[in-house]
């Protein structure tokens, strides 16, 4: 078993919510028996590195967690199509790999799940989708005019609608 939700989302700072670039929540995974929570994480790069996680291993503490505290800022690739988020060493992570048409699912206790990568993918779009939606139904964003920061955010979107839509 594999679920993934979400409450009480919001920008770190809602008086200046339109610069807040990044969402926020209290984050919930159950994989298999187990119950993985994290308030306040940063749902948004969360769903970016579930989405990534359909066609992609993650190795448990090799790079982000799957359930942040943070991205202090996001590094886009030369064409703005992908995008790397920079953290802190906080947060809830498992490992996420892939054989035949199956997803494991493995937490910090060594806990296997396996589950078929259909269910996996409705999951991992359910969620997206709930989080694009709150970004869709917010004060529009105030693009940064720093080049860097800008790129960053292009790339995000850039990088979250070709894996969202196009697999």
């Amino acid at each position: 078993m594999f679920s993934i939700e979400v409450s009480n989302l919001h920008w770190m700072d809602e008086v200046k919510q339109a610069e807040d670039l990044c969402l926020h929540g209290d984050a919930i995974a159950v994989i298999g028996d187990e119950v993985l929570k994290y308030d306040n994480a940063t749902v948004s790069s969360t769903a970016l590195y579930l989405l990534k996680s359909i066609k992609e291993n993650h190795k448990i503490y090799e790079s982000n967690q799957m359930l942040p505290c943070c991205g202090f800022f996001m590094i886009a690739n030369e064409t703005l199509s992908k995008v790397d988020i920079c953290g802190c060493p906080n947060g809830v992570d498992w490992s996420v790999l892939h054989e035949n048409d199956d997803v494991i699912l493995i937490t910090e206790t060594g806990k296997r799940t396996v589950i078929p990568i259909d269910e996996y993918r409705k999951t991992v779009f359910s969620f997206a989708d709930l989080i694009e939606s709150f970004y869709n139904s917010a004060e529009d964003k105030i693009i940064p005019e720093d080049e860097f920061d800008r790129n960053g955010y292009v790339a995000f979107w850039n990088e979250w609608r070709a894996l969202r839509y196009e697999l």
